[in-house]
């Protein structure tokens, strides 16, 4: 480095190499710029083609059948009632976390947990707790709020989960019909096991 530092005397740190220019003249690179004559390749995006892309056929997440319903696995496209968590493992709590700490969704942003406080937070099972820690997210899982309740913390749920209700199917009742068939039923064999039964004459 020389002594006095000016505008005559600075270099830079590591020699530039210049990129190679393509497509000026004949040469190597030049005419086609190395990529062919023609197609799909040759023309300017087509190396930026989106996940999925088959050339313009049928994409395969699109040919495989999917399961009834929009709130199915793989229902196309994603139902409403499709709901989103940011996934936080104890894990990351015992490395990040001192002991007496207090764990919010705003808490998790400013440490770099998780990427916004407007998606929902869960707690998650995933290695081990030694620290008292006092939670507050949108959801635990079983195996997590096991092991903070382990190591003495508390957990404290920001919306409580739903319960769900169940269907009540109601029985099918049987219709006029089918009762007036099963009581004719019935009276024909009652007048077959008793044939000497006597009829009330009819009044004229």
């Amino acid at each position: 480095m020389p002594a006095e530092l000016n505008l005559s005397s600075l270099k830079p740190a590591q020699k530039r190499t210049a990129r190679k220019r393509v497509g000026r003249g004949t040469g190597s690179k030049g005419r086609y710029s190395g990529r062919g004559i023609k197609g799909q390749k040759s023309r300017s995006g087509s190396h930026k083609m989106p996940a999925g892309f088959e050339g313009g056929q049928t994409r395969l997440y699109m040919r495989v059948p999917k399961l009834p319903g929009n709130t199915s696995k793989d229902a196309m496209p994603i139902g409403p009632f499709r709901t989103h968590t940011q996934g936080v493992n104890v894990r990351d709590l015992e490395r990040v976390f001192d002991a007496g700490a207090e764990v919010t969704p705003e808490v998790l942003k400013a440490k770099r947990l998780i990427r916004t406080t407007r998606i929902d937070v869960k707690i998650l099972g995933s290695g081990d707790l030694t620290k008292k820690l006092t939670v507050s997210t949108h959801g635990v899982s079983k195996s997590a709020r096991e092991k903070i309740e382990g190591a003495g913390g508390s957990v404290v749920l920001l919306r409580e989960p739903k319960e769900r209700k169940r269907k009540r199917h109601k029985k099918a009742s049987k219709p006029v019909e089918a009762e007036v068939e099963t009581q004719d039923a019935e009276v024909e064999e009652a007048a077959e096991a008793d044939p000497e039964a006597e009829t009330e004459p009819s009044e004229e």
